[in-house]
């Protein structure tokens, strides 16, 4: 085994800050992540680059702003040719392995029949699909900057990928009604179902047991002196939510705590920006939802018991790392790629708004031989996590992707008392459909104090939220105080500049 540090890096989805007991969430049970975070830096300000899955992933792998690697949004597939870490801890020596969901190419339909993805659901739940394909025997390796994938697609009881095949090893009857419950519906377009897929054959135990097989693996010399770093994705909890087993009934709707701020969904449809969307829900309701008390609330529980899972999970992984002798040489990382509002507003699932619940997620962090157990307000973003991984790993600056961007937060890991970042950019790029329903751009600033929110096709309008004594963000300051506006906007135009692109590089002086 190798001397060098190695790094698990997890990830769920959809899951907002305040989903764990760590956070101070009193009715959902963690006890693993927990004591996790009791054992790590816990970081009270982390938000994600872009609140949409493809881009902030695309982001944590290469260490760029969705502007830089190209994936604005949702449905554009990581250009193939673009610099990762991943790349660069393989050029040093490291092995690479992603367990789960990756979501670097789109799993629905494309509007251009020509354009390929190795993540297609229709590819994956066939055994021979026609034409050109990447699934199954022909998915590309290395893939990304990872030279080991097992593959989830999708979310739920409706998912494929190298999953779908090892549940047809097991029972083919229920690889049968995945199938048919993907043909016959959406899946991501409802928000629970019955669940109906046992917690042994479940993708949460699914990726959680082949985590643990590549450690046991690892620990018995199967890669050398290779140190390795491993992507443990879960697909939970976004919707459609339908935790197994006993995970489904964990929590009660009627002990689901609402948010202050549920009943102002009145006031949504006055303002200048969401009036429009909240009466043409893009994606068939898939993106800023409203949603009735009653579904609110057994949205909340089952998303709970997702949670759940998935921390007894990361329990039994974190207890492997110790078993197999490499939690004191492996750098451990809890994250999600974004929030989901879960009823704030009145409001479930993500998209287009200015509400901090799709924009804060939770980041737990420990460094062996660095960190200490402490709470830090700092901000950070998910663009910084990137590069400061490679320079925890003593990787140098000329075999990283050239020009990545964000923070080295190595100094607030060493000392969580200091902050590395004065304000964080989050940028949204929506285009839904070829030739739309939906062409947005919405820019959102966040300081230690306040959160500005400009949107492309309202110049002159704007929200700000005071995040201190504002926390349901009922109170908008924009046309209450022009001196904070003035400065949140000149910051904002600041920060803007700083994350544009500078590729491609000039070839001369003149």
């Amino acid at each position: 085994m190798s001397k060098k540090m190695n790094v698990l890096f997890i990830i769920t989805d959809q899951q907002r800050a305040d989903m764990l007991g760590c956070y101070g969430n009193n009715i959902i049970k963690t006890p693993n992540l927990d004591r996790f975070a009791e054992e790590s830096v816990r970081f009270s300000n982390a938000y994600c680059t872009c609140p949409m899955c493809m881009p902030n992933r695309a982001t944590l792998l290469t260490g760029y702003y969705p502007n830089v690697h190209g994936v604005r949004s949702n449905g554009i597939n990581l250009p193939k040719d673009l610099p990762t870490t991943t790349q660069t801890l393989v050029n040093r020596g490291y092995h690479t392995i992603s367990i789960g969901k990756t979501h670097y190419n789109t799993w629905t339909p494309r509007y251009d029949p020509k354009i390929q993805s190795a993540e297609d659901f229709q590819d994956w739940k066939t055994r021979t699909p026609k034409g050109n394909h990447l699934a199954h025997e022909n998915f590309p390796l290395p893939y990304y900057g990872f030279e080991e994938v097992d593959l989830v697609i999708g979310h739920g009881n409706a998912c494929s990928g190298h999953y779908l095949d090892w549940i047809e090893e097991r029972d083919p009857s229920l690889a049968k009604k995945i199938i048919d419950e993907y043909s016959n519906k959406i899946p991501c377009l409802e928000i629970f179902y019955e669940s109906w897929v046992p917690i042994e054959l479940y993708n949460t135990t699914y990726i959680q047991n082949n985590t643990i097989s590549f450690l046991e693996r690892y620990s018995k010399g199967k890669y050398g002196e290779k140190p390795f770093f491993l992507h443990c994705s879960f697909p939970d909890p976004h919707q459609p939510v339908s935790p197994p087993g006993k995970y489904r009934d964990m929590y009660k709707p009627e002990d689901i705590v609402l948010p202050e701020n549920i009943n102002d969904l009145k006031n949504l449809y006055k303002h200048p920006y969401l009036k429009e969307h909240l009466e043409h829900p893009p994606v068939r309701d898939a993106m800023l939802r409203e949603e009735t008390e009653e579904n609110i609330r057994k949205f909340i529980a089952l998303s709970y018991g997702s949670v759940s899972l998935i921390d007894h999970a990361v329990g039994q992984i974190l207890a492997s790392l110790e078993k197999f002798g490499l939690a004191e040489n492996t750098m451990v990382i809890f994250t999600s790629d974004h929030g989901d509002y879960m009823g704030d507003h009145s409001l479930i699932l993500k998209g287009i708004s200015p509400f901090n619940g799709t924009l804060q997620v939770p980041l737990l962090w420990r460094v062996p031989g660095v960190t200490k157990s402490a709470v830090s307000d700092a901000l950070i973003s998910s663009v910084d996590i990137p590069k400061t991984i490679l320079e925890l790993l003593n990787i140098r600056e000329r075999y990283r992707p050239p020009g990545m961007q964000g923070y080295d937060m190595t100094p607030v890991l060493k000392n969580p008392t200091i902050e590395s970042r004065d304000s964080i950019l989050i940028t949204e790029d929506e285009e839904v459909g070829p030739r739309g329903p939906l062409f947005t751009r919405i820019v959102h600033l966040i300081t230690k104090d306040f959160k500005l929110t400009k949107y492309a096709e309202l110049p002159g309008y704007g929200d700000i939220f005071d995040r201190k004594n504002d926390k349901a963000e009922l109170n908008n300051l924009w046309e209450k105080d022009q001196e904070l506006r003035l400065k949140l906007l000149d910051k904002m135009f600041h920060e803007y500049s700083m994350t544009r692109t500078r590729f491609p590089k000039r070839n001369s002086g003149f």
